[in-house]
């Protein structure tokens, strides 16, 4: 196919040609009708009249051709059209523009021109691959048995997640397009899933602090990838949630010089543990843990974070042995001023 510049010279030339033709007809037009020419010389200035004209004709035709070949080609196809023709291209053409698919203009023009409805036409160009790559969710929910979405609840879709993305000040050019919603679609991931989802980014990345970042980071996700990984749409929410809440409680933990476990620290979180909670609790185990440490040295146990944590959070057997280790030292420093005790009773004993 010629290019546009290609047509317009082709153009151009064309309408030399006929402004030159038509000179000559004019002449000789005029030089037929002077008195005293011949009749001989008459006749063969009518030929050549008759000649050019049809030459002037067929270029002409050939200008309005190559004319229809720039509208086609600049995407003019409403300058074809006349009459119903032309509404129902514009109505039809504009609707499938507002859904990113104007490349299909050309197609919208050839089934108008062949005399199919507009309601027609969109209909079949419901079957064309362009539309289906810019809806290419809908194919992949047909195959999951879901109800596909109508355009408008489509784009209705698209306009939120991205209304999203845009208020927590995500980059421009990050899950911002058709192609970065289409799985979401699929899987028929809720705008407002993906709003917890954001919120779970945005903790672990704009409002993070140090401490949760490095927790984070221990669990085997990166700076760089925090954003991503919460967006995922292969992880499901409660994953992304049970990440979140153990990355908080590790991070107490770090903030209180204590090491995180991530195992522990996520069977916290799915106990019910909030990050409030923990930071409360390993504040105390990092006030105590000299002092209890001491306890279980002097009496023959042995009494670490892990106990700390189990007495803290769970009760039980450790909260026990935290208990009868401060019983201890009260019995056997009663009235006394030890260093375990200073250390130990000034904070009102173990809880």
């Amino acid at each position: 196919m010629a290019t546009q510049d290609e047509l317009e010279f082709k153009l151009k030339a064309g309408k030399a040609r006929v402004n030159t033709l038509k000179s000559q007809i004019a002449s000789w037009s005029t030089k037929a009708k002077v008195k005293g020419v011949s009749a001989k010389a008459k006749k063969a200035m009518e030929t050549r009249i008759a000649a050019a004209q049809k030459l002037l004709d067929a270029q002409a035709k050939q200008n309005t051709a190559t004319q229809n070949e720039i509208y086609k080609v600049t995407g003019q196809y409403e300058k074809l059209l006349s009459g119903t023709d032309r509404d129902a291209y514009a109505a039809v053409s504009a609707l499938f523009k507002s859904y990113g698919l104007e490349s299909l203009a050309g197609r919208v023009y050839e089934y108008v021109k062949n005399g199919y409805s507009a309601d027609t036409v969109s209909i079949l160009l419901q079957d064309t691959k362009e539309y289906k790559e810019r809806f290419a969710g809908n194919e992949e929910r047909k195959k999951a048995g879901l109800p596909v979405l109508s355009a408008g609840e489509y784009l209705a879709t698209e306009a939120s997640y991205r209304q999203i993305m845009e208020q927590a000040g995500l980059p421009s050019g990050f899950y911002d397009q058709p192609s970065d919603f289409n799985k979401w679609i699929a899987r028929n991931v809720s705008p407002s899933e993906i709003q917890t989802r954001v919120d779970l980014a945005t903790q672990a990345t704009i409002l993070a602090n140090p401490n949760y970042k490095k927790a984070l980071n221990q669990m085997g996700i990166s700076d760089s990838d925090l954003t991503a990984y919460f967006l995922d749409e292969k992880k499901a929410l409660p994953y992304l949630q049970k990440s979140a809440a153990t990355a908080a409680i590790g991070a107490q933990a770090i903030q209180n010089n204590l090491a995180f476990d991530q195992a522990y620290a996520e069977g916290l979180a799915t106990s019910g543990i909030t990050a409030e909670q923990a930071g409360q609790g390993y504040a105390q185990i990092a006030q105590e843990a000299d002092t209890m440490g001491k306890l279980g040295s002097i009496y023959g146990s042995t009494y670490g974070q892990r106990e700390a944590e189990e007495a803290t959070f769970k009760g039980g057997a450790a909260a026990k042995k935290r208990s009868s280790l401060a019983s201890k030292e009260r019995a056997a420093f009663s009235g006394a001023a030890g260093g375990a005790r200073a250390g130990f009773g000034q904070r009102g004993g173990a809880k």
